[in-house]
């Protein structure tokens, strides 16, 4: 039990970080979040965040990512560098960039601010989906690797190849409750990994995946720690769907919501494919 409790979660071991310097880092890939031909999108997400987070100059919570994803990721090391662009009262705004060899192969924008006492509206609301624990778990055997660093419950729109047809296209529209595995307490490291683990949709609409990447990925943080920390390690529920693929690119917007019905975060991202 106590090797269990102290070990290193999969995804803190992908993201962990060496300061070389004020608003310089230092880190390597995780074959624990390979993808096909690279890291998960999502882990190099978390890596952009958590330099973010670990800048001493920080001031307050994530509110926005966006990640622009502009160049293969080869295993390996790579450089984080991290810069204060502006330092407002209400928001701090950065500017990110991951080299490797010199050169730029992802950039980031996020920008962070305390949390204020303010009115509050909350029209929207999840869907009436049963329960994580009635929801039968996807087999991710054979799969990315990294889609074994989740857990997957899909009640509707479960990607299945062969499922659909470019001349019989399937909806867009998933619903799945998804978590780390194994389980991890909520932070904004994982949500901002958990925000790009949609599976790319041409494989739900088409039933087959091409050559595909993202190419930017936004996502906004709507919780703050204490609806983090209530939440848990118990799973999100994901609620994703695309408008429209077109000259090679498709969009994709998504949701992820507490357990108990509050919105923690949405995302949206434009996605490159093949054919």
């Amino acid at each position: 039990m106590t090797e269990v409790l102290t070990a290193l979660h999969p995804l803190d071991d992908a993201v962990r970080l060496e300061a070389t310097g004020l608003g310089a880092y230092r880190g390597a890939t995780s074959a624990a979040y390979w993808n096909m031909a690279g890291p998960f999108g999502g882990t190099t997400a978390a890596v952009m965040m958590k330099a973010v987070l670990d800048h001493p100059e920080r001031r307050g919570r994530p509110v926005a990512q966006t990640v622009n994803f502009c160049a293969a990721i080869a295993e390996g090391e790579f450089e984080v560098v991290v810069r204060l662009i502006r330092d407002g009262r209400s928001t701090q705004h950065w500017q990110v960039e991951m080299r490797q060899a010199g050169v730029v192969v992802t950039t980031a924008s996020t920008v962070t601010g305390p949390d204020r006492e303010t009115w509050t509206h909350a029209p929207g609301a999840p869907p009436s989906v049963p329960a994580a624990a009635q929801t039968p778990v996807l087999d991710t055997a054979g799969r990315a690797g990294w889609r074994g660093r989740y857990e997957f419950r899909y009640e509707r729109g479960a990607p299945i190849p062969g499922a659909a047809s470019a001349e019989t296209p399937a909806s867009a529209l998933s619903h799945n409750w998804v978590r780390d595995e194994p389980p991890r307490p909520l932070d904004y490291v994982s949500l901002a990994a958990i925000c790009d683990t949609f599976v790319v949709k041409i494989l739900q609409v088409r039933g087959d995946v091409p050559p595909v990447a993202t190419v930017s990925l936004s996502s906004y943080f709507m919780a703050d720690e204490a609806a983090l920390a209530r939440q848990g390690a118990r799973p999100l529920l994901g609620v994703a769907d695309a408008r429209v693929f077109r000259h090679g690119f498709n969009d994709q917007s998504a949701e992820l919501w507490s357990d108990d019905g509050v919105l923690l975060a949405v995302s949206h991202q434009v996605v490159w494919f093949k054919g």
